[in-house]
C-alpha cells in the first residue's frame, strides 16, 4: 500500500510452528451457513477482502481513504502488516497479531465501516444487507487463512506481491504503486527485480 505505518510489534515467532491443518470450516445445514474461524492469539493470518462489485476500482480511487482507515484501526487495534495489496476490487494482507490477541474480526470491521463512511461510497445493498443497515460497498465475508509455518508465511507474503502480476495490471510486482513491496524493498528485504516470477498457484481465495 506504499507508505503503511511503522511497525507496532515484532511479528510471531513461527520458526518452530503448530501445524493447524483445519482453518476455516462452514458447515451447511440446510440453506444456512454457519462459519467458524480458527483463531489463534498472537498468530499470523491471510486474508482476502473484496467489494461487493466486482470490476469496481473504489479502492485504487479512494487508496488514501483505506490508507487512512487502516492507520487508525490499527492505532486502536495494534498489528503488525507484513504485507498488504490493494487492487482494484479487492486487497490481500498478511498480519501478525499481539501475543494474546486473535481478534481481527474487529479490525476488518472497523477498517471496512470507516472507508465507506470517509468515501461516501454507496452501493445496491442486498435485501439481507438492506434489514441490517449494511450499505453493500463491501462483500460481507472475509477468506481468512492461518499462517501455519515460515514456509506458509513466505508464500502468502510473496503472493500479495506478485497479485497485480497474475492480475495483468503490471508486469513485475514492484511497479504497482499499491503495495508492501515497496516498504520492503526500502527495507532490503526484496530486492527491487524481484516480482519477475509469475503466480505458479493460487494461494487463499
Amino acid at each position: 500500500m506504499g507508505n503503511l505505518p511503522t511497525r507496532t510489534l515484532e511479528r510471531g515467532q513461527i520458526a518452530h510452528p503448530t501445524i493447524h491443518p483445519c482453518l476455516t470450516l462452514a458447515v451447511h445445514l440446510g440453506t444456512m451457513s454457519y462459519y467458524r474461524r480458527l483463531r489463534l492469539p498472537g498468530a499470523s493470518y491471510f486474508f482476502t477482502v473484496a467489494l461487493s462489485q466486482r470490476g469496481d476500482d473504489a479502492l485504487v480511487r479512494h487508496v488514501d481513504v483505506l490508507r487512512q482507515a487502516f492507520c487508525v484501526t490499527a492505532s486502536e487495534h495494534p498489528l503488525h502488516c507484513d504485507a498488504m495489496v490493494v487492487l482494484p476490487d479487492h486487497l490481500h494482507a498478511v498480519w501478525t497479531l499481539p501475543p494474546g490477541d486473535a481478534d481481527f474480526s474487529i479490525r476488518w470491521r472497523k477498517v471496512k465501516a470507516r472507508f465507506t463512511r470517509w468515501s461516501g461510497l454507496r452501493a445496491s445493498p442486498s435485501p439481507s444487507k438492506a434489514r441490517k443497515r449494511e450499505c453493500g460497498v463491501w462483500r460481507r465475508r472475509f477468506w481468512e487463512h492461518t499462517i501455519r509455518d515460515e514456509r506458509d508465511y513466505r508464500a502468502h507474503v510473496e503472493y500479495c506481491w506478485r497479485n497485480p502480476v497474475k492480475h495483468g495490471l503490471v508486469s513485475r510486482g514492484a511497479d504497482w504503486p499499491f503495495s508492501s513491496i515497496h516498504r520492503d524493498i526500502r527495507a532490503g528485504r526484496v530486492p527491487p527485480e524481484w516480482a519477475e516470477a509469475t503466480a505458479t498457484g493460487d494461494v487463499g481465495k
